[in-house]
């Protein structure tokens, strides 16, 4: 009888156990369709956003940790990540990354599950580097930048070796898809120039020095451009996987005393870091102007106006590198080749006449890592990425 009564208790027990699993695993109210639009000719794979109202539903008995995303009609999850903008603790946006065919919808399937997500080596990051002075580097699968900070202006000021002086962008440029930015800075302090060379990976081959290198700013005035010096601080917001956000600060610089905050972002797959720069001043200032260096003015430049990019195609040692700038045409006043027989002067530059804020995409890519072979697969690459500013995916969530 006591045996009975045990085996009658196990078997409630696997019932209820089951039953309830059975109940979680079909619980619609855990469950929500997420649909993304694309409304150009051509086949998009970008990171996209989901704000946290969307889905409040489904977090209001679920931790956000739990969330996943998968493609509709399948059973792998994907790669996601939350923002967390305010450091609150909770995000405030969920990103995953949409492949969606030309003028189609793709439907996805936002869940509650513990089940891990799939891991990728290719990924978006940032970070301060105090093991090169005080560079901020960032990268994803395609491209490499870094900016310059306050030590290696004080260095250069004060006439001592090993410092940088310069607001302008630099490019690394990269071969493979995974991650490089720890890896060579560490190399470097063991080898000092170990990223100048190509060790199968890519290399540092870019100038930059006083110029605007891909993205850097100024103020043209009276046939000159002012600019700023380092950066003087930083604050890093997300470091990816998906996409990664910083921002940098700059003391007041020109006549007009512009005080300027960079907010930085790239996404995984995108070959541009986005700019949102904030401006203020003592004054109303003219010209906020974008640059691109020329180097030795041995390249070619575009200037499409109508459609608001602007690029360069150089020389590389046996390679080319093509910089670009895109942001919406409305803001722009003027585009020229500024040449100048001062090393480090001659630049492309955008002139446009922003009142607080503006946001523009600097980008490139080299032939040394396959992505292109000839300039003008470069023009379509900034022909697309025009169109996907003013056209941005449309997500919704049901």
């Amino acid at each position: 009888m006591k045996i009975r009564n045990q085996l009658k208790l196990i078997l409630n027990c696997c019932f209820t156990v089951i039953f309830f699993t059975a109940c979680i695993s079909t619980n619609k109210s855990d469950e929500m369709e997420i649909k993304v639009s694309n409304s150009l000719n051509f086949d998009r794979k970008e990171i996209v956003t989901v704000k946290r109202s969307q889905i409040e539903k489904i977090l209001k008995n679920n931790s956000e940790k739990n969330v996943r995303v998968k493609l509709k009609g399948t059973d792998k999850f994907l790669t996601t990540q939350w923002i967390d903008y305010d450091k609150d603790g909770k995000g405030d946006e969920l990103l995953f990354q949409a492949k969606v065919q030309a003028k189609s919808v793709a439907d996805f399937v936002l869940m509650i599950d513990t089940v891990k997500e799939s891991q990728s080596k290719a990924v978006a990051y940032s970070r301060f580097v105090p093991e090169r002075i005080d560079d901020y580097a960032w990268e994803n699968n395609r491209v490499a930048f870094r900016a310059y900070g306050p030590v290696a202006q004080q260095l250069v000021e004060e006439g001592k070796e090993g410092g940088t002086l310069s607001s302008g962008i630099d490019l690394w440029l990269k071969k493979v898809d995974y991650s490089i930015i720890d890896d060579w800075y560490a190399k470097n302090v063991k080898e000092a120039g170990y990223y100048h060379i190509d060790h199968g990976e890519g290399y540092d081959p870019y100038h930059v020095g006083a110029s605007r290198g891909t993205g850097g700013a100024g103020v043209w005035v009276n046939d000159s451009l002012q600019v700023g010096k380092n950066y003087i601080g930083y604050k890093t917001i997300a470091k990816g996987p998906l996409r990664t956000i910083f921002e940098l600060d700059y003391a007041p610089w020109s006549q007009y005393q512009i005080k300027e905050t960079k907010r930085i972002s790239l996404d995984l797959g995108s070959n541009f870091s986005k700019f949102d720069i904030i401006l203020k001043a003592k004054e109303q200032f003219p010209n906020y102007t974008i640059g691109i260096t020329l180097h030795d003015k041995k390249g070619e430049i575009n200037i499409n106006k109508t459609k608001g990019w602007f690029r360069h195609w150089e020389p590389i040692d046996k390679t080319f590198l093509g910089e670009g700038i895109v942001l919406n045409p409305e803001l722009v006043t003027q585009a020229f080749a500024n040449n100048s027989t001062t090393p480090d002067q001659s630049n492309l530059l955008i002139v446009t006449n922003p009142s607080q804020k503006i946001t523009f995409y600097a980008g490139f890519v080299w032939t040394g890592s396959k992505q292109v072979s000839e300039v003008t697969q470069w023009d379509e690459m900034l022909n697309k990425q025009a169109e996907i500013i003013q056209n941005p995916l449309q997500v919704t969530a049901n």
